[in-house]
């Protein structure tokens, strides 16, 4: 395969052909670990599963190593079944005082844990809520990612670092876009358990990895990973593949996680 990534970058059918190849090479589960999506694969139930993707994605931010170690942590306290954990214990704290991730403290969790907790209460799936919001948004996604992301972070304090980030504020919303990933698309490492959105319409995850790459392919010339550059960034992969923007994210991002894997393609 051409290694010459400026050529690739300007000829659209190569670049297809080029990210193809790697989507062929590395989109596979036995590449997802160390990625906090690999918790998911622990759960049969799929209202346990939309559950814990919250969870891991709303902690995706700083040192990986770190990222699996709180969603470990924040698991343990729901046993095997989060939902059922939700519906009898979701008023209470929940993780323990001394829990701490990054700027997410043990009341940041525990609020959030509580806003998940009434979203099942009051929708009975967090599927169902996310399909409301689409629904009263009228299929404009920053606006249902909007609303599903308003009230998840109802009630937080001040100022706290937000678990789910809000696109009305300029935020790339990187891990409510991976959390849409992993329960919407239906191939390989995504385990596609809602079937109310099409993959059509979902939002790369741009992070500090995501915009490396894509200003490498020339999709953006931006300096940072923010609303601006999030719909730049998708609309170039759209432009590749309109039914599934999101398929190269996984692929491309495992150079940044995992060690020992060849970067020769993107060099």
């Amino acid at each position: 395969m051409d290694n010459n990534i400026e050529e690739i970058a300007l000829d659209k059918k190569k670049l297809k052909a080029f990210l193809e190849g790697i989507y062929y090479v590395y989109a596979r589960r036995e590449l997802v670990y160390p990625d906090p999506l690999w918790y998911l694969y622990k759960y049969d139930d799929v209202r346990d599963i939309e559950i814990v993707g919250l969870i891991a994605s709303s902690l995706a931010y700083g040192r990986v190593a770190q990222i699996m170690k709180s969603v470990e942590r924040v698991l343990a306290c729901l046993g095997t079944r989060p939902r059922e954990y939700l519906l009898k214990h979701g008023d209470s704290d929940i993780v323990p005082s001394s829990f701490k991730h990054r700027f997410t403290t043990s009341y940041d969790m525990n609020k959030f844990l509580r806003n998940i907790g009434g979203v099942i209460k009051e929708y009975g799936t967090v599927e169902i809520f996310a399909e409301e919001c689409f629904k009263s948004s009228s299929g404009n996604v920053l606006l249902a990612l909007n609303l599903f992301a308003a009230k998840l972070s109802s009630n937080q304090l001040p100022n706290a670092f937000p678990l789910t980030p809000q696109p009305s504020h300029g935020s790339s919303c990187k891990r409510l876009c991976l959390y849409f990933r992993w329960l919407c698309r239906t191939h390989d490492v995504d385990l596609g358990c809602w079937t109310f959105l099409n993959p059509s319409s979902l939002l790369i995850p741009c992070d500090t990895h995501m915009l490396s790459i894509s200003r490498l392919l020339h999709f953006t010339s931006r300096p940072s990973p923010d609303l601006k550059t999030l719909q730049q960034i998708t609309s170039a992969f759209k432009s590749l593949n309109p039914s599934d923007p999101a398929k190269y994210d996984f692929p491309l991002t495992r150079f940044g996680i995992r060690s020992g894997l060849s970067t020769s393609l993107l060099s």
